[in-house]
């Protein structure tokens, strides 16, 4: 799998042949990955629409990663608009960097500010101005370079730039091939952000240099002993959510370290003195993991995300049954379920055989639809933002969702709200920013996962039924909000299959 010779990861529609354009049901979809569509001539590979509405950017999705590593500058070599997103992230991570060290500065963050001169004289001269001023102005550990459209468009030599400004600055300059038009799969920013972490960060710290040549195999046993474990973080966890799956794998005898996101350079060095690795959501981390075993034999584990009852029991296990600790695992898991359990009576009187659609990244809705059965609702559909091998495990802890819609569509809000007025839901669960024109039908809205609050774990699912149980009980706004606005599409849209637009691969 090395891909750390090429200045950038390759797009996900290439390496993992990821689907962005399915409509159909889940039984459908299933039978079809298995049928091996995700090959050069599957089915679900290469599929596409006739008419696309909006799609997402690799660009701003990386910036929600980067954005949140300690002591470093980010430098947005785009035009002025390239990242505008992250002016809504400043005070979450900066308060989350300072729930690590108190200290720790906000984010800050530069602009090239490319205009039309320097799309036709190159932007290599800004580019140099600007890492020499982030370098004298705030002397970072590090100055992260996220190179936009624009100027691989016009072909700014960006390595060879940074390459030659490293022997003039004294931090680790990274840069991060993200330019947006190069992928249909916005998730490939993952694997732009750890292409740049795995080729800059990532080496033996000096505390692991030996003045006699050690015994590997003995020191593999040490290291395994000492039963430390990374968590693959992502940047729309909580501190409340670390702290949950932090205490469920110290309760079995763990010691847990968080990377990449709130970390400093330093923390990437000392994540190789681990037993394994643990993914959260195979969308983010298999790049990362997969180079850390091929280039370093780290272990890693990409099963499911803890997100509800039957999907952290799995999760727990599958990390004990690696230390050999099932015994502290099934007690951990006996305990939690019966406390689980009384909590959760109360909402599931009030919530039970209610109608949910579930929009949001594919590993998530799906996890979140076992909470929604665990309290008695009823799931009628799903929205995934693409669609790939590692989706399926989690469909396990589902039950009679064969005949489940599913839309696989990166934002295309246009089937969404077909969807909704076909499906008639009681309650809509996106992310934040995914819900504006779905609140227009009135729908009570909880935000899928969120910086702000507990999603994961035991105490993750006891929070996503408190809210449920709040905003059904409460949700006037959205009701007044029906009333006095318009949907934006044309009543003829909604007599259509909401399909319509979605091409086959032999259609492509």
């Amino acid at each position: 799998m090395n891909y750390l010779n090429a200045k950038s990861a390759p797009a996900r529609e290439d390496r993992l042949k990821a689907n962005i354009a399915f409509g159909g049901t889940v039984d459908e979809m299933i039978k079809c990955s298995k049928g091996g569509c995700f090959s050069e001539t599957g089915c679900l590979n290469l599929a596409g629409r006739r008419f696309s509405q909006t799609q997402g950017c690799q660009f701003t999705l990386s910036l929600a990663i980067l954005n949140t590593l300690r002591n470093a500058v980010i430098i947005m070599h785009s035009p002025i608009g390239c990242g505008a997103c992250s002016i809504s992230n400043v005070g979450v991570n900066k308060s989350f960097k300072q729930l690590r060290d108190p200290k720790a500065d906000g984010v800050v963050w530069l602009n090239t500010n490319l205009d039309e001169a320097d799309v036709i004289g190159g932007g290599e001269r800004k580019l140099r101005e600007a890492v020499l001023y982030a370098d004298k102005e705030f002397r970072p550990d590090t100055i992260i370079v996220a190179n936009g459209c624009v100027p691989a468009l016009i072909g700014d030599d960006i390595d060879s730039i940074l390459a030659d400004l490293q022997t003039q600055t004294a931090s680790i300059i990274v840069p991060i091939h993200c330019e947006g038009f190069k992928t249909k799969v916005m998730a490939t920013a993952y694997d732009a952000v750890y292409h740049g972490i795995l080729k800059n960060y990532i080496r033996k710290p000096e505390r692991r240099e030996y003045i006699a040549e050690p015994d590997f195999e003995k020191l593999k046993e040490q290291y395994r002993i000492s039963r430390n474990v990374n968590i693959l973080n992502v940047s729309s966890m909580s501190r409340a959510d670390e702290l949950e799956l932090q205490r469920l794998l110290n309760a079995i005898g763990l010691n847990v370290n968080f990377i990449p996101c709130y970390a400093k350079p330093e923390d990437f060095e000392y994540s190789l003195e681990t037993s394994l690795n643990v993914s959260i959501c195979g969308t983010h981390d298999d790049y990362f993991v997969e180079h850390l075993k091929e280039k370093y034999d780290i272990p890693f584990l990409i099963d499911t995300i803890p997100i509800g009852r039957k999907n952290t029991d799995r999760w727990i296990l599958k990390i004990a049954e690696y230390f050999g600790l099932e015994k502290e695992a099934h007690l951990l898991i006996k305990d939690e379920n019966e406390l689980l359990d009384k909590s959760l009576e109360p909402y599931r009187k009030i919530l039970s055989r209610k109608k949910v659609f579930l929009a949001g990244g594919e590993v998530r809705i799906v996890a979140t639809a076992e909470i929604i059965q665990d309290l008695g609702m009823e799931v009628v559909g799903f929205k995934a933002h693409h669609f790939d091998k590692f989706i399926e495990p989690i469909f396990e802890a589902l039950e009679d969702v064969e005949d489940v819609v599913i839309d696989v569509a990166t934002n295309q809000p246009f089937e969404q709200s077909n969807l909704i007025n076909l499906l008639k839901p009681d309650v809509f669960i996106t992310h934040t920013g995914g819900n504006n024109i779905s609140a227009k039908y009135g729908l009570p809205i909880l935000p899928l996962f969120g910086p702000g609050y507990n999603y994961l774990g035991y105490s993750g699912t006891f929070e996503v039924a408190r809210r449920l149980n709040r905003i059904v009980r409460n949700s006037q706004f959205n009701k007044k909000l029906a009333e006095n606005t318009l949907l934006p599409y044309k009543k003829e849209w909604y007599e259509k299959d909401p399909f319509t637009y979605i091409k086959s691969q032999d259609a492509v």
